[in-house]
C-alpha cells in the first residue's frame, strides 16, 4: 500500500471513530460496550496504519537517496500533491514539529528563498483553485452528511492567473530583468555607400517584493476532522485569503503604499475609446494590439460592460452583436470584479510577471481572541509577492463605456 493510500485508510477509520463519539453524544450517554469494542478496533488499525506510514516514508526516502536524488535537489513539485493542509493545522494547534511531504517541502522553501516560516509554507499552487468554504462546523458533521452537495460561500472566480500570467518562483532579492530596448538600423544602400549606423539599447523590468495576509477563525472541531471532504473545504478558505488580493492586485492594485501596480494602472499602457459602443470602436482596439504584433488577447472587463457588449449590434438594423458566444473580435472576453466602471482591458496577459518571495505561509494560533473563548483557533496566511509587465504596448484599455 502506498503513503497515499495508507492515508486515506487512516482518514476514513478516524472518521468511523468520530461517528461513534458523535453517536453517544447526540444521545447524552457514554460508548456502549459494542462501541468500545468497535472504538478500540479501529484505534488498533490506526496505530497499525501510522507503522505502516512511517516505513513506507522511510523507504520512499531511502529509495531517492539511493538513486542519487539529494533531500534538498527534489523537486518541489513531487512534494505539493502530498501535502495535507490539515496535518499541517493540527500539528501547530498540537504545538509541535509538521512532518512527512509538509516539512519536507517548507524546508525546501526555506533553503531556496533563505526566509525563515513563522508557521509552515505550503504550496502557491493552493491559489489556484475556484475556491468556497463553510461557515460552521456543525454544517459539516457527518451525521446525515452530504459534503458532495455542501453549499460554501457564493464567491467571485479569480482570473489573471487562468489568463496565462507568468510565475517566477523562488526569489530572494530585488528582481530586475534586462529588456530590448532600440535595435540596429538596416536599409537599402546604393553601390560602395556605407551601411546606416545604429546601436542597441537596453532597458530593464524590475520587481519588488510585497506583502500580503489574511487572518481567518476555524472551530476546533472542523480542523480535527481527518474528513478529506473538510480538507478541501479548509484549503479553500485559506487559499481565498490571498488569492483573491493578489487577484486584484494584478488587474488593478494602485502601486502605493504597500501595494504592487496592477495592469490597468501602469503608466505606458495604450489607450482607447469606446464611448461610442460600435464595432469600428471595438476593432480600433484590436487594430492597436496588432499594429504592436501581438496576435491574440483576452478583453476583461466588469459584468454590466458585457451585458452591453452583448446587446449591442455591430450596426443597426444589421444582425450580430459586438460580443457573440464569449467572444468579441474572435478574442474571449472574461468577467472580473476587480475592473469596475466603464473600463475594458484587451491585452496579452503572458506579458505579466508574478514574481513569488514567499510562499504560502500558515501559522495557527490557538490562543487569539475572540476565537479561544469560542474554542476555535486563529489561523493566519500571508504571501510575498511582486508584478511588473515585460512589454507595456501589449495591452488597450478603454474606460468610457457609458454604464448609466
Amino acid at each position: 500500500m502506498n503513503i497515499n493510500a495508507i492515508k486515506e485508510a487512516r482518514a476514513s477509520k478516524v472518521h468511523e471513530m468520530r461517528g461513534l463519539l458523535n453517536t453517544a453524544e447526540t444521545e447524552k450517554r457514554s460508548l456502549n460496550d459494542g462501541e468500545k469494542t468497535a472504538f478500540d478496533k479501529l484505534k488498533a488499525e490506526i496505530t497499525g496504519l501510522e507503522a505502516d506510514e512511517q516505513r513506507a516514508s522511510f523507504m520512499a526516502e531511502a529509495e531517492r537517496q539511493q538513486h542519487g536524488e539529494p533531500v534538498g535537489d527534489k523537486s518541489l513539485q513531487s512534494l505539493e500533491a502530498r501535502i495535507n493542509v490539515m496535518d499541517v493545522l493540527r500539528a501547530q494547534m498540537e504545538n509541535r514539529s509538521v512532518d512527512g511531504p509538509a516539512r519536507e517541502y517548507s524546508q525546501e522553501v526555506e533553503r531556496r528563498t533563505g526566509r525563515k516560516a513563522e508557521g509552515c509554507f505550503v504550496p502557491m499552487g493552493l491559489l489556484e483553485q475556484r475556491v468556497n468554504t463553510t461557515t460552521t462546523a456543525s454544517d459539516i458533521v457527518p451525521t446525515i452528511h452530504r459534503p458532495d452537495q455542501y453549499i460554501g460561500a457564493l464567491r467571485e472566480q479569480l482570473v489573471a492567473r487562468q489568463l496565462g500570467v507568468r510565475v517566477l518562483t523562488g526569489l530572494s532579492g530585488n528582481l530586475s530583468i534586462p529588456k530590448y530596448g532600440t535595435g540596429l538600423t538596416t536599409g537599402w544602400i546604393a553601390e560602395n555607400s556605407p551601411v546606416p549606423d545604429g546601436s542597441m539599447t537596453f532597458d530593464s523590468v524590475s520587481l519588488t517584493p510585497k506583502h500580503v495576509g489574511g487572518k481567518t477563525e476555524m472551530s476546533r472541531q472542523l480542523i480535527q476532522q481527518s474528513s478529506p471532504d473538510i480538507e478541501q473545504l479548509v484549503r479553500d478558505d485559506l487559499a481565498f485569503l490571498i488569492a483573491k488580493q493578489i487577484d486584484r492586485a494584478i488587474i488593478a492594485g494602485t502601486g502605493t503604499g504597500n501595494e504592487p501596480m496592477g495592469v490597468i494602472n501602469v503608466p505606458g499602457i495604450q489607450t482607447a475609446s469606446l464611448a461610442d459602443l460600435d464595432w469600428a470602436s471595438v476593432m480600433a482596439m484590436v487594430q492597436k494590439l496588432e499594429d504592436e504584433e501581438i496576435a491574440g488577447g483576452t478583453w476583461l472587463t466588469t459584468g454590466t460592460v458585457k451585458t452591453l457588449l452583448g446587446t449591442t449590434l455591430k450596426e443597426a438594423g444589421l444582425a450580430g452583436y459586438l460580443l457573440e458566444g464569449g467572444r468579441m473580435a474572435e478574442r474571449a472576453l472574461r468577467v472580473t470584479r476587480h475592473m469596475t466602471g466603464g473600463n475594458v482591458l484587451l491585452g496579452d496577459f503572458s506579458q505579466v510577471l508574478l514574481g513569488v518571495w514567499s510562499e504560502f505561509d500558515l501559522l495557527v494560533n490557538p490562543f487569539a481572541e475572540p476565537a479561544y473563548s469560542r474554542g476555535g483557533v486563529q489561523v493566519r496566511a500571508m504571501a510575498t509577492v511582486g508584478t511588473a509587465i515585460r512589454h507595456e504596448q501589449a495591452f488597450v484599455l478603454a474606460n468610457d463605456v457609458e454604464v448609466g
